[in-house]
């Protein structure tokens, strides 16, 4: 391990930040979940375990992890898997769609130091209850309301699908008076649930960012587009939460990873397919997974030759490198070929 450790002080990619699926029991089964949330998995991590994979990841320089589900708040140690984290002085931000939001979370909240919590929110009350359950709406709405009114950072994410994409302008009207510091929206992946029950996820994407463009200078909070959406178009540098803020190729693998509630470990949580498991932690260290020199090849190993169709002609395709490779793979069955680019839309 001596070894490893002082191969990663000069190794030229550095772990900046993870998303970490703690568990995959969910109180929903939405239709289009790209993990297909319900039941935990058989033999999901232990706390013990846990805490070894935290230590794993201050070891590799991590800064920031984000915790997903299914639902973190089903995993009955949740508590411990956070504590784990941010007393290691490991940026922590929970991901949860605020339906079993409850007093003692909300005072365990309080005490743990977490970053902040993003609650997803993907549209106005029917469309988001539709693809979720009843009543899914309004308690996200007061979920939002108590994790602000509890004093935590809280932050809005919406997945964009066919029917709320163009609903952006009046969901707008509606969480612009909550008490959020931010509001990202992304492209729902046709991965998961999505796939089997192949919802319609596509979307004018020269539309939204038109949309974020005009609306990010006057909202009260942040507002951005994920890595899924872009590509430098004439309002790059305006659209990504902060100004100045450009789109410069997936990260998955490079400076940042997934890993899911067993321990498979891949460039990106959303890379959801076992094709891209780069090796389980049961089976070896983190060290060992991330510093394999054949591990993420589709991005360490990217050249501008790889990219295909309209990117490979693009003049920012070397730095674009082809988008999200997830949204790519899962929408085109291509690692290097974008479908969502909104250039010259």
């Amino acid at each position: 391990m001596e070894d490893l450790v002082k191969k990663y002080s000069s190794f030229p990619f550095q772990l900046r930040s993870a998303v970490w699926e703690i568990t995959l029991a969910c109180c929903f089964k939405c239709a289009y979940c790209g993990s297909c949330g319900g039941a935990a998995r058989e033999n999901e991590l232990t706390a013990d375990e846990c805490d070894s994979v935290a230590a794993q990841l201050k070891q590799l320089g991590c800064r920031r992890v984000s915790l997903i589900g299914g639902e973190v708040f089903m995993r009955p140690d949740w508590q411990s898997v956070v504590r784990s984290l941010t007393s290691r002085k490991i940026k922590t931000c929970i991901i949860t769609n605020g339906f079993r939001m409850t007093g003692p979370i909300l005072a365990a909240l309080k005490q743990l130091d977490i970053e902040s919590v993003a609650v997803s929110l993907d549209g106005v009350r029917e469309l988001h209850d539709t693809f979720r359950q009843h009543g899914s709406f309004d308690r996200a709405i007061e979920a939002i309301r108590a994790i602000a009114g509890a004093g935590i950072p809280v932050s809005v994410i919406s997945a964009l699908r066919s029917d709320n994409a163009p609903r952006l302008a009046e969901f707008y009207e509606i969480i612009k008076g909550l008490p959020i510091f931010a509001w990202q929206i992304q492209a729902c992946s046709p991965m998961g649930n999505a796939q089997k029950n192949k919802v319609d996820v596509a979307f004018d994407a020269a539309s939204v960012i038109k949309f974020v463009r005009r609306t990010a200078p006057e909202a009260p909070f942040l507002v951005g587009v994920a890595d899924n959406i872009g590509y430098f178009t004439p309002e790059e540098g305006e659209i990504r939460g902060r100004s100045g803020a450009v789109f410069s190729g997936c990260s998955a693998g490079l400076t940042a990873l997934g890993i899911d509630s067993i321990g498979n470990v891949r460039g990106c949580e959303s890379m959801y397919d076992e094709r891209f498991n780069e090796g389980n932690l049961r089976e070896r260290s983190l060290m060992e997974i991330w510093t394999d020199e054949n591990a993420f090849a589709y991005n360490r190993r990217f050249t501008p030759e790889l990219l295909t169709g309209k990117c490979a002609v693009c003049p920012y395709g070397a730095v674009c490198a082809g988008g999200c490779r997830s949204y790519d793979w899962f929408t085109s069955g291509k690692l290097y070929e974008n479908p969502l680019c909104a250039r010259g839309k």
